[in-house]
This record gives structure tokens, sequence and C-alpha cells, in this order.
């Protein structure tokens, strides 16, 4: 039986993540502290420590107590505009975060380590899809500071042998489709999540961000990918680090959807309308994002089996309106 460290393990992503890993009888254990994420959503057997990555004592009294066969860190700041204004803080705890974490591996002989890294690193691309050979221009200081942690790792693998998988995700999105988790971010930034907020009432209206960009409604286009998907492709890449080298690897669906679908989608699978109003543009917005998951396919047999934009949804709108407050604010 394997034993794996998934830090930010009680957030949206790293929650389903550790779900995944406990159903395939691997033992986890979580670091969090609790600030985004809620001890609620972490699996039933995976053992929760609170704590902050900067406290470098405890995160070595971590791997002092438990031997870890692998690290997930999806632990991080992450919000894009917040990032924009505080940078220096962003750049400072993402990147000195990731770091010290991979040299308390590399001090207790764990050798794999998989990075929630972002599309955001991309910037504005100049082709779509975008795949693994694309250019890096990050726009905000969070895109800057995954890609700098991104090369971070790549000296670990050099000098140390620490092989990473840096996953750069596009819009994860959905929710457990047997409802035991779901998104829960406070602020939340995310349109769907959102777009269901504004449907029950329970948030404001949409604003939608421009409505003039060149594709055939007029809004942005994302590419979506269920966070169940999203979390078969990291123990897909976990398990290739026994055996192969660092890897990088965009994962989305391939599919692009308009905010106006995602707007409509909602609408239809609650049966609501879903209130919104007209807005300009962002600054910094590309009207479309779509990524390729050829690489991903190709050397990893992964698929995404939650594909089209009305069963993600479906179930982010499942788990919202039975978990109306999500997981409460109490930690």
């Amino acid at each position: 039986m394997a034993r794996f460290l998934v830090t930010g393990g009680a957030g949206y992503v790293g929650s389903h993540v550790v779900l995944a890993l406990r159903e395939r009888g691997d033992e986890v254990v979580v670091i969090d502290d609790l600030r985004q994420g809620h001890s609620q959503a972490v699996a039933p057997g995976a053992e929760l420590v609170v704590a902050d990555l900067a406290d470098r004592a405890k995160v070595a009294e971590v791997f002092g107590r438990w031997r870890f066969d692998g690290v997930l860190h999806f632990a991080a700041l992450s919000l894009v505009g917040e990032s924009m204004r505080e940078p220096l803080r962003y750049i400072a705890e993402n990147l000195s975060n990731t770091l010290w974490l991979a040299e308390a591996a590399v001090k207790a002989d764990c050798r794999r380590f998989v990075l929630s890294s972002t599309a955001a690193l991309f910037g504005l691309p100049e082709s779509i899809p975008i795949d693994e050979t694309a250019g890096f221009a990050p726009v905000s200081a969070y895109g800057e500071s995954k890609l700098m942690a991104e090369r971070g790792l790549e000296w670990a693998d050099r000098v140390h042998g620490m092989r990473s998988a840096s996953l750069r995700y596009f819009n994860a999105a959905g929710a457990d489709p047997q409802g035991r988790l779901g998104e829960d971010h406070d602020p939340e930034t995310h349109l769907i999540p959102l777009a269901i907020n504004a449907a029950l009432g329970s948030g404001p209206a949409l604003t939608v961000y421009g409505t003039d960009y060149d594709t055939p409604d007029g809004t942005c286009i994302r590419d979506y990918v269920h966070v169940t998907d999203l979390a078969d492709a990291h123990l897909r890449v976990l398990d290739r680090l026994g055996s192969g080298p660092s890897v990088r690897y965009n994962v989305g669906n391939g599919t692009g959807y308009s905010v106006r679908q995602v707007i409509d989608t909602v609408s239809a699978v609650s049966g609501r309308a879903v209130p919104y109003s007209e807005g300009p543009r962002r600054a910094g917005d590309p009207a479309v994002l779509i990524a390729s998951n050829a690489l991903l396919r190709r050397e990893t047999g992964w698929s995404p089996q939650h594909d089209s934009l009305e069963e993600i949804v479906r179930t982010a709108w499942a788990w919202r309106a039975a978990n109306p407050q999500g997981f409460g604010r109490a930690g």
C-alpha cells in the first residue's frame, strides 16, 4: 500500500484527488491551513494535519512521522485578480512554499512530486488549441508564480533526481458525481458556481465581461474539465513518475464553451433563469482558451469521462442544491 502527502487536500481539486487516492486503497496525509479548504471535504480515512506550509518545522515533522511515496501539491494562492494587487506576496508564497516542500521531500528520499499548475502561465496564446510547446508569457503574478515553481522543480530533478509532473489546468469544474464533494470558495470567482449561485438566489447576479469578442456569440470561450477527470489525470501521472522522467501536461477537455453557453446550460439544468448583466471586457482576457490534451492522452491513456458541459453543470448544480451553505465556514 502506497502513502501520499497531499497539500491543500481540503480544497476543491485537492479533496477530489484525496478521494480518488483513498478509493483505490492508498493511504493519504493532508496538510491544509483551512484558509480556503474545509475539513469536511477530506475523505474518510485520510489524516488531516492543519498547518501552514510556511511552517518548515511542521512540514519536516510530517515527513519525519510518515514515509511518503509521493507528494501532490495543491496548496497555493490562486486568485488572478488579487495577484495583480499583491504580486510580491503571490510570487513569494507560491514559489517558496513549493521549493521548501520539494526540499523537505528530497531530504526524506521522496522523489515523486506532482504540482498543480495553471494555463495562466501561457498568457495570451498565439494559437488554439494550446499544447505543451506554446511559449510562456504570463500576464498575471499568479501565472508567473506557477511558472517559477515549475522551473524550480526542474532544478530539483537535475540536481536531486526529483521526478515531477506539472499539470497545467484550464478550468476545473463540476463536482463528485456521487455528490460527496463540490466547489465551495469564499470568495467565489469561477463562472459555473457563480452562475449557479445567481440562479439559486444565494449570490449576486452574474456579470458577463465583454460581449464583443470575435466568437460566435461575442462572449469568451473557455475549456472546462470535470474535477473527477482532473483527479484521474493526477493519479495517472503520479504512477507514471514511478518509472519515467519529469513531465509537463496541459489538462483540459479540448473543447470550448462560451459564457452564454454556460449561462444557458445552468438555466436548462436548474430550471431557473440566471440573472445577469453585461459589462466591459476585463483587461487581459483572451477571447478563446482551449487546451490540447493530446500529449496527456497519448502518454498516460487518460480520457475525460465527463466531458459534456451539461454533465459538468449537472454535477455542480446537484452538489450546490443539496448543500446550499457549502461545507460551512467553520473549517
